[in-house]
């Protein structure tokens, strides 16, 4: 008796059984596609704008519903054979004219998973420098130091070497001072070690290192390598530069400039000519 019920005929071929199959297919679809959307707005929380992460999870929605479909053409009496052949052929077709699109969305999923870099990351790849302003799907955006706008495909940027110069929290940075060979080069040295000493955003662990590394053709050679917070480095360079040289000169200390001494194997010989000048 059910079973006649459920094989009861509703609209041409298509039984109540037909019909319920159909509707167990996209509950099952529907639920897994909220399960899986969820999950990916929790994964890529603070990883992705607004915009791509909508992108993202109607692309997995739309990919769950689409095999629904196909599960669901053979209960209703369509063949998917004559579909799927179709759908090759233009598959084929678009994919050849999109294989670019999947490589960067494939690689767009790689960076934000592995997250080399992140929006506000001052970074240099290939030959483009700036500060990251957005990661998309298929692209990034850099905003270069002279305020253009660059956009990157993903694909190059994965597979490109990407420095990031804020990626850890403090970095550093050097100098190479150069005094007299009379000057106290210690002296010098502890000038120096002052001045990081009283700086506000020199760090003290990792500690900055001061040392003479060269005996140059004009000067002793002092190497200063001090460390900074990675988001002002830059600042503290430029200012540090000039605290140095204040310093250094305040103390009595020159920077000599570069010298050459000729020496001649006979001497000179200074003559007048007949008009009164020297040859």
């Amino acid at each position: 008796m059910f079973m006649s019920i459920l094989n009861t005929t509703l609209i041409g071929s298509i039984t109540i059984l037909d019909a319920l199959k159909v509707i167990l297919i996209f509950l099952v679809a529907t639920l897994l596609s909220r399960i899986l959307t969820s999950y990916i707005r929790v994964f890529f929380k603070g990883r992705l704008s607004k915009q791509p992460l909508s992108l993202l999870t109607k692309a997995v929605s739309y990919t769950i519903y689409l095999i629904a479909i196909l599960m669901v053409l053979p209960i209703v009496g369509i063949n998917p054979a004559g579909i799927l052949v179709a759908g090759g052929i233009l598959g084929i077709v678009l994919g050849f004219a999109s294989q670019s699109v999947v490589s960067n969305l494939v690689s767009g999923i790689f960076l934000i998973s592995e997250k080399p870099i992140k929006i506000g990351d001052v970074v240099s790849i290939e030959d483009v420098t700036g500060e990251v302003t957005d990661i998309k799907i298929l692209s990034t955006t850099i905003k270069t130091f002279d305020g253009t706008l660059v956009r990157l495909p993903n694909n190059t940027v994965f597979n490109s070497p990407i420095t990031n110069y804020v990626y850890h929290k403090v970095r550093r940075f050097e100098f190479i001072i150069g005094v007299r060979y009379s000057d106290d080069a210690k002296g010098a040295v502890d000038v120096i070690k002052r001045v990081l000493d009283e700086h506000p955003l020199v760090l003290k662990n990792p500690a900055p290192q001061v040392f003479v590394d060269k005996l140059a053709d004009n000067s002793v050679n002092i190497v200063v390598r001090p460390w900074a917070p990675a988001q002002v480095w830059y600042d503290v360079k430029m200012d540090l530069l000039w605290k140095l040289k204040e310093a250094i000169e305040a103390a009595g200390y020159q920077i000599p400039f570069p010298q050459t001494e000729v020496w001649f194997n006979t001497p000179l010989k200074i003559e007048r000519g007949s008009a009164g000048g020297e040859i």
